[in-house]
């Protein structure tokens, strides 16, 4: 029970950190792929969306290498943010 709290509360962060850089009109969002664009980007949202149920049905059913992985990934995300809002990339 307890990793797949920690995998809700890591999506909760990758959602956060998706949807500022999203919204934040950075030059780099020009560049994304085609399939990224309709919707406005949002498209990229449904992604993440889907890894996160992915990574909690992994976890509720014991698979804690998922959640660690999920742990990588939120890191990457979260870090990949702070580049791009501290005017680094």
């Amino acid at each position: 029970m307890l990793p797949l709290l920690f995998v809700f509360c890591f999506g909760v962060l990758n959602f956060a950190a998706h949807k500022a850089v999203i919204d934040s009109g950075h030059q780099m969002l020009a560049q994304i792929p085609w399939f990224f664009r309709p919707l406005a980007g949002r498209l990229s949202l449904v992604v993440e969306f889907v890894m996160l149920v992915g990574a909690m049905i992994m976890a509720g059913h014991g698979w804690d290498g998922w959640t660690w992985t999920y742990a990588f990934y939120t890191g990457l995300h979260s870090v990949s943010a702070w580049l791009i809002f501290s005017g680094r990339l």
